[in-house]
């Protein structure tokens, strides 16, 4: 039986990666999926296919989580097209690795726009529509545990998502709204390899360090997105749920 039959779920940055994998097991598990993007149409488009192909039913969304305008149009999509919303996945998020001397501005603000104010506008959004039931889901980083040389505001930004999610949990419990941080470790996705992580030194060290003895898939992560996005979970609000093989 579907796990997830009869709800409607948002997916922040669901084009490509944990995004896309995340995107594509919950509408496998019955739910009805907007899958958002900020730049990759045709990214979006491929997650949209392989959820219809496969039974389900999912429609492509626009959207600059960081722009509040933006947000609540994502969500007033996911309204019109199903006329509900039962799970937000905020999954939008970027990573630019920089040392102390050269942080800049732009890059404090680049990473912190989309990865703590976008969630914040996105589900301020959606908390109008989200019932008794309903499911957060705030993708944070094994980053926060690690904290590698370079990553100070990356790091930072994962930091505050954690933090957020304690307090989103506190504010939306009386309404029966669940809010839980899933913080994945290394993944293989195309932006890891774009930022030269995969095959190299750092990736070795993560997989030394595994106790399961390799880096994450994005389906790893998206296993977990379901557990939390589901009834299964209905006693879990307010955690942090760490997938990264046994890393520390």
């Amino acid at each position: 039986m579907s796990k997830l039959k009869g709800k409607v779920a948002i997916v922040t940055g669901a084009s490509k990666g944990i995004g896309a994998a995340i995107a594509r097991v919950l509408g496998a598990e019955g739910a009805s999926v907007v899958v958002n993007y900020a730049s990759s149409k045709a990214g979006a488009d491929v997650v949209v296919d392989a959820i219809v192909k496969a039974g389900g039913k999912a429609v492509a969304v626009r959207g600059d989580v960081s722009k509040a305008a933006d947000a609540q149009a994502i969500v007033d999509a996911a309204i019109k097209e199903y006329g509900r919303l039962d799970v937000l996945v905020n999954n939008s998020g970027v990573y630019e690795f920089a040392p102390l001397e050269a942080i800049t501005e732009e890059h404090y603000h680049k990473q912190f726009n989309v990865n703590v104010l976008g969630l914040l506008l996105t589900t301020q959004a959606a908390g109008k529509h989200l019932g008794e039931g309903a499911s957060v889901i705030n993708v944070g980083s094994l980053v926060t545990r690690l904290t590698p040389p370079g990553s100070a505001v990356y790091t930072a930004t994962k930091g505050a998502v954690d933090a957020i999610t304690g307090v989103l949990a506190q504010e939306l419990g009386p309404r029966k709204i669940r809010v839980n941080a899933l913080n994945p470790g290394m993944v293989e996705t195309e932006g890891t390899h774009t930022a030269g992580f995969i095959d190299s030194d750092f990736h070795a060290h993560a997989v030394q360090q595994t106790p399961l003895g390799r880096i994450g898939q994005p389906d790893d992560i998206a296993a977990v997105a379901v557990f939390l996005a589901s009834d299964d979970s209905r006693w879990l609000t307010g955690e942090r749920f760490y997938a990264g093989g046994g890393m520390r």
